[in-house]
């Protein structure tokens, strides 16, 4: 099958997709005159219940810019510090790779979480991140990743 997977907002959501439902669709093939029955057909396995929801793409980026801070370090006052330790917004960048809608809106959760710890007055990530300590912004991180994580985004 050739289709363009390359246009803008397409997420394919299983690989596998269109082959599995063609399988479904196919009849079974018909024994040729003479050969041997086939097996009995087996019912399919009761489907297992996943008990954790599938990471998001807001999670995922939020989860990856925590891990930068943690290996490269956190920094304030500056994007990104000569030595590589970054700033929220630096570690934001560093794990979405590009200003996707997953980076803004991991942007806009953390900024709300930022908010909600520590008052209404913060109306953007670098001048927070600037006047907190390491452990408070870690903290903010964690919180917006439960929320996305529950969120399922």
């Amino acid at each position: 099958m050739n289709t363009n997977t390359t246009v803008s907002g397409f997420t394919p959501v299983e690989h596998d997709l269109y082959a599995q439902a063609f399988r479904l669709l196919d009849p079974a093939p018909t024994p040729a005159p003479g050969a041997a029955a086939p097996p009995p057909a087996v019912a399919p396995a009761a489907p297992v219940l996943q008990t954790v929801l599938p990471t998001g793409a807001v999670e995922r980026t939020l989860a990856d810019g925590l891990r930068f801070l943690d290996t490269h370090g956190w920094v304030q006052r500056s994007l990104i510090h000569p030595g590589g330790a970054r700033c929220s917004i630096g570690a934001l960048r560093a794990a979405a790779g590009a200003r996707t809608p997953a980076y803004q809106d991991a942007g806009n959760l953390l900024l709300d979480e930022a908010r909600r710890q520590h008052g209404k007055q913060w109306t953007a990530l670098p001048s927070w991140n600037d006047s907190h300590t390491r452990g408070q912004v870690r903290s903010v991180w964690e919180a917006a990743i439960r929320r996305a994580h529950r969120m399922n985004i």
